[in-house]
């Protein structure tokens, strides 16, 4: 099961947003939506990652000035996974690629091209 692919489970429709979106309009697409990351998207390439946590943990804070956008606050460079790449490969990514703790998901990506993205519960559903 492990060495089963990416590709075979991640979710192939992702939503995405672009950097120039205010972060509260991003905010609203997550809460919309009820996801925890929207990629960043420019000319279809990923440029950058928001997740919930940070973007409304900031707004709670009132870190953000009226007309912030994406661009100012979105990770980046981006840890990513390819369709081929396995899900023992994914925890294992997700485990070691952050620097603040676990990755919850990995934008896949073939080439530059968003493909997917896979999250800790499509792994856990997997699984089990």
């Amino acid at each position: 099961m492990l060495n089963k692919k990416v590709k075979d489970i991640m979710t192939s429709e992702v939503i995405t947003t672009t950097s120039d979106v205010d972060v509260v309009n991003a905010f609203e697409k997550l809460m919309e939506y009820k996801i925890s990351s929207l990629p960043v998207l420019e000319d279809d390439k990923l440029v950058g990652i928001i997740t919930a946590t940070d973007v409304g943990h900031n707004l709670i804070l009132d870190k953000y000035e009226l007309g912030t956008s994406v661009k100012e606050i979105m990770i980046s460079p981006v840890v990513t996974v390819s369709p081929e790449d396995t899900i023992e490969t994914a925890i294992k990514v997700m485990k070691e690629g952050a620097s603040s703790g676990i990755l919850n998901q990995l934008p896949v990506v073939d080439g530059e091209k968003l493909v997917g993205i896979i999250s800790d519960g499509d792994i856990i559903q997997e699984i089990f």
